[in-house]
C-alpha cells in the first residue's frame, strides 16, 4: 500500500491508520519502533535527529505516541533531544481510553549509569513521573536526587526481558532509542514492528545506523505499509 500522507482533497486520519493496525504477539509485549534517518543512513546531524524531522514526521510520531502503553527510551536520547514528558491532546488521550488504554503512555528511561540529572525537563511533571530502569549497583545517594520526580526500579540484569518485565503489565511498547539501546532489543530477538522515517537529506558524517551492536543473524521484516509526504518518506515494516 502506496499512499501520500496527506491526499488533494483532506489529510489521512493518523490515529486511524496507527490505531488500526494489529499488534499481538503471544507470550511477551509487542515491541514497535518509530525511528527516522537520512537518505543515507545519519540519524542525527550534529548530534540531534531534528535535523531529519518535518511537519509530516511529527504528526506521525505524535500518532504512534497515542498507541502504546508505554514509551521506552536511553538516556542518551534523553539528553540529546531534550526530552520533555510525554504530552497528548484531548483528541488522542480520549481515543485512548477509548481502547482501554490509559490516557497518557508511560514514560521508560533506561539507564545503567543513571546519567540523568533531575531538573531535566523530563522530570518537569510530576503527575506524570517518568520511570527510570536502572542497575542495582547504582549508589543509593544518586537514587535520592529523584523522589518525587520519577519512579525507579532497579535490576541485577539489564536485558531486555528484565527491562521489559520492569514495565509490569502492558500490551505494546513504543521504543525511541538510540541506537545502542536499539541494538541490544533487537539483537535480543525483541522486533515486531517498524515505522521508519526517510528523511530526504544526505547528511555524511559519522552518525550511527537506527541499530548500533555487535552483529547478530537479521531479522527478516516484511513491508506492511508506505506513506509519501510532502518530502519524506514513511515506511512501516513488521517482521515475517
Amino acid at each position: 500500500m502506496h499512499r501520500r500522507l496527506r491526499e488533494e482533497s483532506e489529510d489521512v486520519d493518523l490515529l486511524d491508520l496507527v490505531f488500526a493496525d494489529d499488534r499481538s504477539v503471544a507470550g511477551r509485549p509487542w515491541v514497535m519502533f518509530n525511528m527516522v534517518a537520512s537518505v543515507d543512513g545519519a540519524t542525527a546531524v550534529d548530534g540531534r535527529s531534528s535535523a531529519l524531522n518535518d511537519e509530516d514526521d511529527k504528526a506521525l510520531f505524535s500518532a504512534l505516541r497515542a498507541v502504546p502503553d508505554a514509551i521506552l527510551v536511553g538516556a542518551g536520547t534523553v539528553r540529546a533531544e531534550d526530552y520533555g514528558p510525554v504530552g497528548l491532546d484531548e483528541d488522542r488521550r480520549s481515543r485512548r481510553v477509548e481502547r482501554g488504554l490509559a490516557p497518557t503512555p508511560k514514560l521508560a528511561i533506561a539507564t545503567a549509569s543513571l546519567s540523568l540529572e533531575p531538573e531535566m525537563r523530563v522530570f518537569g511533571d510530576p503527575e506524570h513521573r517518568p520511570l527510570i530502569i536502572t542497575s542495582t549497583d547504582v549508589d543509593d545517594e544518586d537514587l535520592v536526587r529523584f523522589e518525587g520526580r520519577a519512579d525507579i526500579v532497579q535490576l541485577d540484569d539489564l536485558g531486555t526481558a528484565p527491562i521489559l518485565g520492569a514495565l509490569g503489565d502492558v500490551d505494546v511498547v513504543l521504543c525511541e532509542g538510540g541506537p545502542t539501546l536499539n541494538g541490544q532489543i533487537i539483537g535480543d530477538g525483541y522486533i515486531d514492528e517498524l515505522n521508519l522515517t526517510v528523511s530526504p537529506l544526505v547528511a555524511v558524517g559519522s552518525s550511527q545506523r537506527i541499530a548500533q551492536g555487535d552483529s547478530r543473524p537479521p531479522v527478516d521484516m516484511r513491508l506492511d505499509r508506505s506513506l509519501r509526504g510532502e518530502k519524506s518518506l514513511f515506511l512501516r515494516y513488521v517482521r515475517e
